[in-house]
């Protein structure tokens, strides 16, 4: 498939954003610039605020301080892939039908895919290694299977800005390193790459740039200095302190 790209590559830049669920800040006070054509791992412990972090970007949770800018794209035009277990397997929808919904932009939410661009569906399916599993509902799938027929889905799409949220979570070594090459091979499209990601060997191995998150920015650099043993440490001890206070709020609440 051919990539079609333009040469300015979306940023996005944060400025003291807050984003928060009934009124409890998740992120607080984020300043920052994911740069045109960066890849950057998104880290922190649980509950860091990362996943927000990228609704946040997509504007399905309204920042309750601060902005966020993106340039270089609508923001309806941005390509998301959400973690796994946001989906709803039970859903009885086909691998086909799953990745043609990629290219609802050119088709509009309720319109048919033609002749011409099931050849584009089918030929992601294949990029991802799901070539015959067509017909396959998505119920009966590994986690592995499923997580090819989303890059397939995104890789429709041609988005310029991507956001991954644990896009390599339960998922075999071979099927994360064909993703992988996937994600480097956009990056190199000059796509602007922000994944949310656990295992640190990958983020050292496959990204320049990391922010270290823990509800605010511990760390935002290259990411050997990102990802210091003394980052990852006050990130921690954030975390944990963030939690021993909710508890104590809950607790006086009782």
């Amino acid at each position: 498939m051919k990539a079609n790209v333009s040469a300015v590559a979306p940023s996005v830049e944060l400025s003291d954003l807050t984003l928060a669920y009934r009124r409890r800040p998740a992120v607080r006070g984020l300043s920052g610039r994911f740069a045109p054509g960066s890849m950057t791992a998104v880290v922190g412990p649980n509950g860091a605020g990362k996943s927000t972090l990228l609704k946040g970007i997509m504007g399905s949770v309204r920042a309750a301080g601060g902005k966020v800018r993106v340039d270089g794209v609508r923001r309806r035009d941005i390509g998301y892939l959400p973690q796994v277990g946001d989906l709803d397997r039970t859903f009885p929808i086909s691998v086909l039908d799953l990745v043609s919904l990629g290219l609802w932009r050119r088709t509009g939410p309720f319109g048919r895919v033609g002749r011409d661009l099931t050849g584009e569906v089918e030929a992601a399916i294949a990029a991802v290694g799901l070539e015959g599993l067509e017909d396959r509902l998505i119920g009966t799938m590994s986690g592995g299977q499923l997580q090819r027929a989303l890059f397939a889905r995104l890789l429709l799409q041609n988005a310029r800005l991507l956001l991954l949220d644990e896009p390599f979570t339960a998922i075999d070594a071979r099927t994360t390193r064909d993703l992988m090459d996937l994600v480097k091979r956009w990056n190199g499209e000059g796509r602007t790459v922000i994944a949310v990601l656990h295992d640190m060997d990958l983020v050292r191995e496959y990204f320049p740039e990391t922010l270290l998150l823990a509800r605010e920015r511990v760390a935002w650099s290259p990411t050997g200095d990102a990802l210091a043993h003394a980052n990852l440490a006050r990130a921690q001890a954030l975390s944990e302190g963030l939690d021993t206070q909710a508890d104590a709020l809950r607790s006086r609440a009782a």
